[in-house]
C-alpha cells in the first residue's frame, strides 16, 4: 500500500519517468484487485466479422483505459482463443455471462500481444492484433470463443469476451433460415376525452434529439423493407392533435402549447419511410385484451381493432393491416385468443413470447417459430419470437454495437448448424413492445442480417408452417401473467364509463339494435390500454376525466322541471324533454306513479319513440287519472330505443284540481242520502201538522 501511495503522488509526472517506478513495485494482491475495478479493455472492431477461408487475416483493434485513480504498469494486452467450437446456444450464453477470468479461453497468442510500460491515470492505449483461422486452430464451420485481456505479471486484470464465427463452405450446404423482424412503435395514451387536452407533454420530449420516437424514425428510414412494423394508432392520433394548438393538464389548470411542427414532421417521415413496408395496426389504445376478456369487456377488443385499422390507414399507411395481433407482453390465454379470433378485424395470426407457447416435449435445438392454435373461430397461426435474438436488439446489460453484432452472427450461425437440422426454419425477432431502441445498434443488426449467407430476411406475414414445425404445449398462461393484467378494481369504473358512453350513441340511433360508434369510443379504448398496468394511478385519473365528459353529455338531454297540473279528474299531462345536442335523438319515456291510490297512469305511455331535433325540445302527452285532489309524484325515466335507461330517473310533482268518477259516485251517494233525509223530514212535518189539526177538531166537537 506504501508503493500505491507513492505512485499516486508521482502520477502528475510524465509516463516515461513513471514507468521504472511502477515496474519496480511489488505485485501485491491489493494492487491487482484495485485495478480490476477500473482498468478496462475493449474490443472496438473485428474485420471481417465472419471469415470463410483458413488464411483470411482477421484484424482486432481496441483500447485499454486506466480509470483506477492510480498509474499502472507494466501491463500486457493479449489475444486469447480456443480451437474448440460451441456445441449449443446455452453454452454460448453461459460464456458471455461468466465474468471469472479463470474461465477465459485457455490459449494465449504469442504474436497477438502488446506491452504497455505504464498507463497514467485516465490514460488510454490503443492496440491492434491480427490472426488467421488456421493460427487460431479453426478447422470447421462454427462459433468459437475469443477474448482480449490485460494482465500484470501474467495475472489477468480485466478482459472482454466475444464470439468469432468461422464459415467455410460446408457439405451439404447449411439451410438458409427465414428471419422475420417485428419492430414496435407503441407508446402510452396521452389524452383524456377532449381532443386538444393532454394529460402530459411527454410526446413533445420524445420527438427530438435522442428521444424515443425520434430514434424510431431514424431506424425506419434505414430499415430493410422486409421489417414488419407494429404501430399503435392512438399514438398517431395524439401526434396529429399536437400539430395544432393544444393544452396540457397541470395541477392548477391547463398550460397552452403552440402547434408542434415536429409532430407533423415525424408523421410525414414515418409515412414516407414505411410506404413500402408491411405495417400492422395494433388495436386502438393497445388494450389489455386478456384483462378485458376476464372482466366482461368483450366488446372492446373488436372495436379497438376496427378503429385501429381505420386510424392507421388514414394517418400512416393506407395498406395497414389488423390480421396479426401482438398481445401485451406477448402472452395471452384461450379467452383472449377467442376474443381476437371472432373480432371484426379477423385476427388470423398472433405474435407470442416463447414462454407463452413452449415446445412440448422440450427440445435441445432452436424450434421453428410457427405453430397452430385452436380458437372458437377455427385455427389461428402463432408466431413465436426467439428470446435471445430479440434481446440482442434491446440489450439489458452494458454492451457495444460490435459485441451485440458478433453475438447475433454467432447465434444465427449456431442455429443454422444445429445437429439434425436439415430443413430451413423460421425465426422471429421481436423486442419488447415499448422498447427504447439504440438506432445504431438496431441498424447494424438489420444490415448484418441481410448479409449473412445462412439467413433470408422476410416479412412476418410470409412465414408459413413448414416441415420443420416443432410440437408445442399450447398456451401457457401463468398465475404471474394473470397478476400483471389490469385488475378488476381498475376496470370496474372503466366498464361503467364504457356502458354510459355507449348510451350516448344509442340515443342517436333511429332503429332498435343499431350500434352506432360513440364519440367516446377512442377515449374509452385508451382507458383499457395495457400501458396502465404499471401506472394505474394515472389511468384512474384519465378514467375520471372521461367519466366526467360522458356524464356531461348525458346531461345534455334532460326532462324539464316546470310544474305540471292535471285539470279535472281525467286528462293529459305534458312531459317535456330538452335536447341540447347538435343532433337529433330518439327516446322512449317511461312514467310511473309513485302513489297509485292517488294518481294513475294509463299504460303504455307511448309505444312510439319520441324524436327530438338538435337543440330542440319534445313533449309527450301522458294520460293520467286523479282519485283525489292535491299533489302526487311520478317518476320519469328516459330510455334508449333499445329500452336501456338513459340518465338518472326524475321525480316530478303533478298537481290535481278536479274529481274523478269515483269521487262523483261518492258525492252522488252523499247527495242521495241528504235528499232522503230532507224528504223524510218534510213528510214527518206534514204528518205532525195533520195530527195537530185532527186534535183541534176533536176539541171543538167536545165543547
Amino acid at each position: 500500500m506504501r508503493v500505491i501511495r507513492k505512485v499516486a503522488l508521482l502520477a502528475v509526472m510524465s509516463v516515461a519517468s513513471l514507468a521504472p517506478m511502477v515496474a519496480a513495485a511489488p505485485n501485491s494482491a491489493a494492487t491487482v484487485e484495485a485495478a480490476r475495478e477500473s482498468l478496462s479493455v475493449s474490443i472496438t472492431s473485428i474485420t471481417p466479422q465472419v471469415t470463410s477461408s483458413p488464411t483470411d487475416e482477421i484484424k482486432f483493434t481496441g483500447t485499454v483505459r486506466n480509470d483506477t485513480g492510480t498509474a499502472l504498469g507494466p501491463l500486457r494486452v493479449r489475444l486469447r482463443y480456443t480451437s474448440e467450437r460451441f456445441y449449443d446456444r446455452a453454452s454460448m450464453a453461459a460464456y458471455q455471462i461468466d465474468q471469472n477470468n479463470a474461465t477465459l479461453p485457455a490459449n494465449v497468442s504469442r504474436t497477438s500481444a502488446m506491452d504497455i510500460p505504464a498507463l497514467a491515470v485516465g490514460g488510454q492505449a490503443t492496440w491492434t492484433f491480427t490472426a488467421t483461422p488456421i493460427q487460431l486452430g479453426y478447422r470447421a464451420f462454427g462459433v468459437y470463443r475469443i477474448a482480449v485481456d490485460v494482465s500484470q505479471n501474467e495475472v489477468p486484470i480485466s478482459a472482454q469476451r466475444t464470439f468469432l464465427t468461422y464459415a467455410p463452405p460446408t457439405t451439404p450446404k447449411l439451410p438458409r433460415n427465414k428471419l422475420a423482424v417485428a419492430l414496435p412503435v407503441i407508446d402510452q395514451p396521452h389524452r383524456g376525452y377532449d381532443e386538444t387536452l393532454f394529460v402530459d407533454d411527454k410526446l413533445s420530449q420524445s420527438l427530438s434529439g435522442k428521444g424515443r420516437l425520434a430514434d424510431l424514425a431514424r431506424i425506419a428510414q434505414t430499415a430493410p423493407k422486409e421489417v414488419t412494423w407494429f404501430v399503435e394508432p392512438s399514438l398517431l392520433d395524439d401526434l396529429k392533435a399536437m400539430t395544432k394548438g393544444y393544452h396540457v393538464k397541470t395541477k392548477d389548470g391547463t398550460d397552452g402549447k403552440p402547434a408542434n411542427d415536429t409532430a407533423g414532421t415525424w408523421l410525414s417521415t414515418m409515412s414516407t419511410a414505411l410506404a413500402d413496408s408491411p405495417v400492422i395496426a395494433t388495436p386502438y389504445g393497445d388494450p389489455d385484451v386478456a384483462a378485458l376478456a376476464h372482466q366482461g369487456l368483450d366488446a372492446q377488443p373488436g372495436r379497438a381493432i376496427e378503429l385501429g385499422g381505420q386510424t392507421a390507414r388514414a394517418l400512416l399507411n393506407r395498406n395497414a393491416q389488423t390480421s396479426i395481433n401482438w398481445p401485451p407482453a406477448g402472452v395471452l390465454d384461450a379467452d383472449a385468443l377467442d376474443l381476437l379470433a371472432v373480432s371484426p378485424g379477423k385476427v388470423t395470426t398472433v405474435l407470442l413470447n416463447s414462454t407463452n407457447l413452449p415446445p412440448q416435449p422440450p427440445v435441445a435445438h432452436t424450434p421453428d417459430a410457427v405453430a397452430t392454435l385452436d380458437s372458437v373461430a377455427g385455427p389461428v397461426k402463432a408466431l413465436v419470437a426467439d428470446a435471445e435474438l430479440s434481446r440482442l436488439f434491446e440489450p439489458t446489460a452494458p454492451t457495444t454495437v460490435l459485441l451485440s453484432t458478433q453475438r447475433f452472427i454467432a447465434e444465427t450461425a449456431m442455429i443454422a448448424a444445429e445437429t439434425g437440422q436439415v430443413e430451413p426454419r423460421s425465426l422471429v425477432v421481436a423486442p419488447s413492445r415499448r422498447w427504447d431502441p439504440n438506432p445504431t445498434l438496431v441498424t447494424s443488426l438489420l444490415k448484418t442480417a441481410r448479409k449473412l449467407p445462412w439467413l433470408s430476411m422476410t416479412t412476418l406475414d410470409s412465414i408459413k408452417p413448414s416441415k420443420a414445425a416443432t410440437p408445442r404445449a399450447g398456451l401457457t398462461y401463468t398465475e404471474q401473467d394473470r397478476k400483471e393484467e389490469l385488475s378488476a378494481k381498475y376496470l370496474a369504473p372503466v366498464k361503467e364509463v364504457a356502458t354510459q358512453a355507449q348510451l350516448t350513441a344509442s340515443v342517436t340511433a333511429s332503429v332498435a339494435g343499431t350500434k352506432a360508434p360513440s364519440a367516446f369510443d377512442a377515449a374509452v379504448l385508451r382507458l383499457t390500454s395495457s400501458a396502465w398496468r404499471n401506472n394505474t394511478r394515472a389511468g384512474r385519473a384519465v378514467t375520471k376525466l372521461v367519466g366526467t365528459a360522458v356524464d356531461e353529455r348525458i346531461d345534455k338531454i334532460q326532462i324539464t322541471d316546470a310544474p305540471r297540473t292535471l285539470a279535472g279528474s281525467n286528462g293529459v299531462v305534458p312531459i317535456s324533454v330538452k335536447n341540447s345536442l347538435d343532433q337529433p335523438v330518439t327516446l322512449h319515456i317511461d312514467v310511473k306513479s309513485n302513489d297509485r291510490g292517488r294518481l294513475q297512469i294509463e299504460e303504455p305511455v307511448s309505444e312510439e319513440p319520441l324524436v327530438i331535433g338538435g337543440n330542440q325540445s319534445g313533449t309527450l302527452q301522458v294520460k293520467m287519472t286523479a282519485t283525489t285532489s292535491g299533489d302526487a309524484t311520478v317518476t320519469v325515466q328516459l330510455r334508449t330505443i333499445d329500452g336501456l335507461p338513459y340518465g338518472k330517473p326524475e321525480r316530478l310533482t303533478i298537481r290535481t284540481t278536479g274529481y274523478t268518477g269515483i269521487a262523483l259516485v261518492i258525492v252522488g251517494a252523499a247527495l242521495t242520502v241528504m235528499l232522503a233525509a230532507v224528504v223524510t223530514r218534510i213528510l214527518r212535518r206534514r204528518s205532525e201538522r195533520r195530527l195537530a189539526r185532527a186534535g183541534r177538531s176533536r176539541e171543538s166537537e167536545t165543547v
